[in-house]
């Protein structure tokens, strides 16, 4: 039952997309990033709580959330 996918539609029966149980521990680790190939968030926004990136024809918001994180949106 190891690649067996069961999908009942409608019904209150359990839906089961993955028998074996998923190790998050087994991914990747984050590979080293020199020190010259970073740009913090801090150097983009400088104070700011947006900007506008161009790339290309295309226009991109970066915006600092009040939860400290950051949004890349077109």
């Amino acid at each position: 039952m190891a690649n067996r996918l069961e999908i009942q539609i409608m019904t209150a029966h359990p839906v089961l997309l993955r028998s074996e149980p998923v190790n998050l521990r087994d991914r990747a680790a984050p590979r080293a990033v020199p020190a010259e190939d970073l740009i913090s968030s801090e150097a983009l926004l400088k104070g700011r709580r947006e900007v506008l990136i161009q790339h290309g024809d295309r226009v991109y918001r970066l915006r600092h959330t009040s939860n400290d994180k950051l949004i890349l949106t077109k």
